[in-house]
Formats: structure tokens, sequence, C-alpha cells
């Protein structure tokens, strides 16, 4: 995906705010644990917080949270469900906040719309030394034969890139942050995945993936057709078809620090 076409669809979810305050998942607390661990202080920034799930569990925990979030129309939702937290209109190139002002920066299905070449430095710039840099991504677990069904029956536009675990694996084992000058500015990267699920019916799955970038830039007759085919597959699924059930997932971690 090239630039245009990542900014396409990083900027395509103010349109469904509601629907994704309403329907997307939270994360594993075990996970965001792990990605705060060894971080030097409680301040946590949450970098492209869209309508706040990673920043309720992080409040949950503990931490000193300020949430950084560009769309307006999620950032007004994060302010509505969640008013104590301090939330700023600012983008991971461009952060409203001072030098080694944090001890860890976190982003929730976020950090692949980052332009980490003007990103990376500037997550860098207000990292306190040692501080953690962690993005989470809440996949669904494939390993399970009607996961996988979906997976197929959604395509690539609906289960992406980093949807499932091995995939996901496999896209961020190569990351690579850049660097200041000559140093680099981060460590290693760290990956670990976390069991996690969502009770969901059939038709709220099926509004759960309508929030997804990739539904929401399609055409609007080929998004109709797209959910059809996924209602279509969940009402012949046993495990679907009626009522409530959890969808498994796993939030998969990666964690880099700050030098």
């Amino acid at each position: 995906m090239d630039k245009d076409e990542r900014q396409r669809h990083a900027s395509s979810f103010g349109a469904a705010a509601v629907a994704y305050a309403e329907h997307r998942p939270d994360y594993a607390a075990a996970a965001v644990r792990w990605a705060l661990d060894g971080a030097p202080g409680p301040r946590v920034l949450d970098l492209g917080a869209g309508t706040g799930k990673l920043t309720a569990v992080l409040s949950a925990l503990g931490a000193d949270v300020v949430a950084v979030e560009p769309d307006p129309a999620m950032l007004a939702q994060l302010r509505g469900s969640l008013p104590a937290v301090p939330a700023l209109s600012g983008s991971a190139e461009r952060i409203p906040l001072a030098d080694a002002s944090v001890d860890a920066v976190l982003a929730g299905n976020a950090m692949h719309w980052f332009d980490m070449a003007v990103a990376g430095p500037e997550i860098a710039r207000v990292l306190a030394p040692g501080g953690v840099l962690a993005g989470l991504w809440n996949v669904m677990d494939d390993r399970v034969d009607w996961v996988a069904g979906l997976a197929r029956v959604g395509g690539s536009e609906v289960i992406g890139p980093r949807d499932t675990p091995a995939a996901w694996r496999a896209e961020t084992a190569g990351t690579h942050l850049p660097r200041n000058g000559a140093a680099p500015c981060f460590g290693s990267p760290e990956q670990a995945e976390f069991p996690h699920g969502q009770r969901r019916t059939a038709d709220s799955l099926v509004a759960t993936l309508a929030t997804r970038a990739g539904l929401l830039v399609m055409p609007q007759a080929d998004q109709e057709a797209t959910l059809s085919r996924i209602r279509t597959f969940l009402a012949g699924e046993p495990a679907t078809a009626r009522g409530e059930f959890t969808l498994p997932m796993l939030t998969a971690a990666l964690r880099v620090r700050r030098l």
C-alpha cells in the first residue's frame, strides 16, 4: 500500500466513529501490562487513540494517560466516553507534547498507519530515556475452523495482513524503527500474544467488520456484497448461527525500548 492509499484508509474511520465506539473490542489487560513492563514511570501516551478503546484499559490499570487522536469525530467519541482523560488533537507525526514527557507510548490498532520516517523520531522525542513504545493489535484466532472460514469469505479487504496471528507475526517481525542521525532511536522489537475474545452475535460481528478500513473505502455496492457474503456464512455456521458467541481473538503486542 503506497502512502496515499495508506492515508485514505487511515482517514476513513471518522465517518464510522459511532459504530467504531459501539462495536470495536477493547484489549486484553495482560497484553497492556506486558507492553508497559519496564517503562520508567506511569505517564502513558495513547497515540492514535481513536474512540478510546485502549485508553479505557490504560485508565483502568491506573496509568497516568493522555490520548492523542487526529480525527475530530473519533476524538469527540473519546472525550464523551472518558471525560476525565486529557484528549488532544494531534498525530504520530506531530505530537502535541513536550520532550521526554511520557514513559510509554502505546498505539492500539494504529501503528501501521503511522509514517514512521517522521513518527519514529517524533515518538522518540516525547519518550523519556528507557521509555517503551508498543503497538497492540486485536487479531482473529484463525486456528479455530469457523474463524478461518470467515477470513476466507471476508477476503483481504476485511481480514487484512495483520488480522490473524501468523500474518501479524510475519508482518511485524521485521519492524525497524528509524534512526536519529547515525544512532538508532529504539532497540530490537519483541513480540507477544495474549488470549482475548469478544461477545458477539452474527449481526454485531457484521457491524464490527463493517468498521474496518478496507470495507469503509469500498464502493457501496461492493461493501454490501461483501457483508452479505459474511452474513450468509455466519448463518450457516453452527457456532455463530444463533444467539451470542465469543469471537476467538488474541491481543498481539510489539514492544521496543527507547535507547
